[in-house]
């Protein structure tokens, strides 16, 4: 009976190891590209530069970039575009277009247009004043950036400041907004030299798949051109972001940004237009306008100021895959070196579907460990987020781990009535204590983002590589719930509303949205783990 009790949890060892390795290999097969998406040898056009590192922020209103920050980024740039699109003079920004003359690059400066009047005329002043000053290195000047689109400017009002800018400037003057607001206000049309339109697939108001993007930035470039004739037409911002939550069928990764780069850059080579990708460096403080994906357009990468993709090299959306492979099978042996040693001090041997179970905890651990901490990694920003996602993710790491030691023991899931209500005398087990800690962390967390998603889903990113981990093991467990004992009212509250919560957001993330629809399955699954739960004691 030993023997017999030993070979199982060995088989299901090596067919777990196996699958991870296998699941690995697959998440991480490298794409090669035609075309570079950044190769020295053929210089972009132009890319947008802002130069913002680490915690400046233009939000706090103090920050003031250094010369020398300035000259670092655009000397690196020099050796991959020919020029590089500014959004203001604000924040050391006016001090772009004189480094840029000692380097090489040429600059098409933006001002930044507001609702306040003041800071208008002041930016006007400046950029007139940078013209005049470098006339052979502006090549242009953006009058306002989705001034329209915030909705801080009117169409009467913006149209004059362009045309004021106009009569004191002698290079060609644009404004830049995104293409739908171009068509719905054509008064601009007049008052500029050329136009300047944003296309980015993946927030259209129906994203675009990444392997159409580039076909849908061609179709609304030849669209403008037949709404707008006469006049030369800027693509001023297309990319693609490298993280991020999913829209639709719209999947921020690595791949995909450097594809859709790829793609749209040889488009341009081969219909000869100009285009303008948005970003030179991933830009960290616009995650708190935009959730995780606003900080991740950029072509070189906010830390290591290193490209993403240096040409020749194999492009993965897991580069460091080795290592998340072997953390994940260092998990799933610790899992049944867990329930190994639990065995060690029962009298009995556990059912088939109890090592069944721990085989497909430690599995699904080992396969989703990397995943998790490659999201958690890209997706905390700020104190609250490492605090909530790293606590999800420890969660994700304890539970397997923990629900294998109760599988093996013929422990079932603790409820919160029995961590947190009255004791009757009954001695509580730390394990069965950390189980339900882990639970309850489990259970906060997943209420909160199915919450965020129904209420304000725009930015919110979808957490199942870690909820998965966590409540795969928790609903094994239930193979060993008692038979006996009261539905606790709060499970009963949490289940219902993580499964009101699934449904909703199933249907309104829609069903091309795979992180939605894998999420929303472990939420179901959670709600009907806990509506299964019983207490063991009651209260008196």
């Amino acid at each position: 009976m030993e023997l017999i009790s030993f070979r199982t949890p060995l088989a299901l060892l090596l067919v777990s190891l196996g699958a991870i390795a296998a699941v690995w290999w697959w998440l991480a097969t490298p794409i090669m590209l035609e075309r570079a998406p950044i190769d020295p040898s053929a210089k972009l056009q132009c890319v947008s530069y802002a130069p913002f590192r680490d915690a400046q922020s233009p939000l706090s209103g103090n920050v003031h970039i250094s010369a020398e920050q300035i000259e670092q980024d655009l000397r690196q740039l020099a050796k991959v575009t020919e020029c590089v699109r500014t959004y203001s003079i604000e924040y050391g920004q006016d001090q772009v277009a004189g480094i840029a003359q000692k380097v090489g690059l040429k600059v098409i400066q933006g001002i930044w247009l507001s609702n306040s009047r003041f800071k208008n005329l002041n930016q006007i002043a400046t950029v007139v004043r940078l013209t005049k000053q470098y006339p052979d290195v502006i090549t242009a000047v953006v009058v306002g950036n989705e001034v329209l689109l915030r909705g801080e400017m009117t169409v009467n009002d913006l149209a004059a400041t362009i045309r004021s800018v106009k009569s004191q400037v002698t290079v060609p003057v644009t404004y830049a907004d995104v293409w739908e607001y171009w068509l719905k206000n054509r008064e601009i049309y007049d008052a500029v030299d050329f136009i300047t339109i944003h296309i980015l697939p993946y927030w259209e108001d129906f994203p675009i798949r990444s392997k159409f993007a580039a076909a849908h930035v061609d179709s609304i470039r030849q669209q403008m051109a037949v709404a707008f004739p006469g006049k030369e037409i800027l693509i001023g911002e297309t990319g693609w972001p490298s993280a991020g939550r999913m829209r639709e069928g719209a999947l921020p990764s690595r791949t995909n940004q450097a594809r859709v780069v790829s793609e749209i850059l040889s488009l341009a080579k081969r219909e000869n237009f100009r285009v303008n990708l948005i970003e030179a460096y991933d830009q960290p403080w616009k995650r708190q306008l935009e959730g995780t994906v606003g900080g991740f357009w950029g072509l070189f990468d906010a830390a290591r100021r290193e490209l993403k993709y240096p040409p020749g090299v194999p492009i993965s959306n897991y580069p460091l895959w080795k290592w998340q492979m072997a953390a994940g099978m260092l998990i799933s042996v610790f899992v049944f070196a867990t329930a190994l040693l639990t065995l060690r001090r029962r009298p009995w041997t556990p059912r088939l579907s109890s090592w069944i179970a721990v085989g497909i905890s430690a599995t699904t651990a080992g396969i989703l460990f990397g995943v998790a901490a490659d999201k958690m990694f890209y997706e905390s920003y700020g104190w609250g987020g490492w605090l909530q996602w790293g606590a999800l993710f420890a969660a994700g790491i304890a539970s397997p781990i923990l629900c294998a030691n109760a599988l093996v023991s013929g422990r079932s899931l603790p409820t919160f009535l029995d961590l947190l209500g009255p004791r009757d005398d009954k001695r509580r087990e730390a394990l069965t204590l950390v189980l339900g800690a882990a639970l309850i962390v489990t259970a906060v967390i997943a209420c909160e983002t199915a919450l965020g998603f129904v209420f304000d889903p725009r930015y919110r990113d979808f957490p199942f590589a870690s909820l998965t981990m966590a409540v795969v093991p928790f609903a094994l467990l239930t193979l060993n719930r008692p038979q006996q004992g009261q539905r606790p009212l709060a499970e009963a509250v949490f289940a219902g509303l993580l499964a009101m919560s699934a449904i909703y957001v199933g249907f309104n993330e829609g069903r091309d949205n795979w992180q939605s629809v894998w999420t929303c399955a472990i939420y179901a699954l959670f709600a009907v783990t806990l509506w299964r739960g019983r207490a063991a004691q009651s209260l008196k």
